[in-house]
């Protein structure tokens, strides 16, 4: 696997880096990233400067590179996980557009233990009937976007099943009681937490809790690995966890 690194001087970067060199059919390429460093492959500061093969490009980087990364994809027909995060409505959309030119993996987070999270607390909304649902997340003090993507991923599989659900992320302004609709989503930053994510169903006799903890980023590097190897040779479209979790 010929693989294009996005981001590739940062945190998790250099943790996909680190996997690929310990993976024997897997050769970075090309490396990118507007900060220096050094590497054991050729780097970049824009991927339009890379001309050669690859396979699947891995972005783990900044979602302000977003259109830039789509459209290097879509003009060379080779497909893109999309791991970074905070994107704004306009983003998503030039994603969405993308898939119909070439095959995009995007995730808010890369762990299949989070995927398995997901569904599991989809299943849990559908059958525990007037819960009250409230997510946690905390992350360490230098991550830039709040609530996570992650978070909010949660929350969108739990609407999918609760159609009338909102979301609050602020209690402070409002003086009132809680409303059946709510989905509280909470944010955490403090030192170097990975990542942990919790979802209350609190029911009048009883209280349900379903959580993930990440230890280390290598986690979300072998996720971004595995949803790479799942996407080569796919047809243009959109894919994401849910896919990746089915094809086990």
């Amino acid at each position: 696997m010929k693989l294009i690194i996005n981001g590739v001087f940062g945190r998790m970067g250099k943790a996909v880096a680190a996997l690929a060199a310990a993976s024997p059919d897997v050769t970075v390429v090309c490396g990118v990233d507007i900060a220096s460093g050094t590497a054991d492959f050729p780097v970049t500061e824009r991927i339009d400067d890379y001309t050669g093969e690859a396979d699947v490009i891995i972005d783990f980087s900044h979602h302000s590179g977003t259109v830039a990364i789509c459209d290097y994809a879509a003009k060379r027909g080779i497909p893109v996980v999309i791991a970074t995060t905070g994107h704004t409505e306009e983003e998503k959309a030039y994603i969405a557009e993308t898939a119909k030119k070439t095959a995009v993996f995007a995730s808010a987070n890369m762990s299949l233990g989070v995927a398995l999270l997901c569904k599991l607390c989809k299943e849990a909304a559908a059958f525990l009937e007037g819960a009250d649902i409230e997510i946690t997340e905390k992350h360490h003090n230098k991550k830039l976007d709040a609530p996570s993507g992650t978070a909010l991923m949660i929350a969108d599989g739990i609407k999918k099943v609760k159609e009338e659900s909102f979301y609050v992320f602020d209690r402070s302004s409002v003086r009132r009681q809680r409303e059946k609709a709510e989905i509280g989503i909470h944010a955490v930053r403090a030192g170097n937490i990975v990542g942990e994510h919790e979802v209350l169903f609190a029911l009048g006799n009883e209280h349900i809790t379903i959580s993930h903890s990440a230890f280390n980023r290598e986690l979300f590097a072998d996720g971004a690995f595995k949803a790479a190897r799942f996407l080569v040779g796919k047809d243009a479209g959109f894919y994401n966890m849910e896919d990746l979790v089915a094809s086990k």
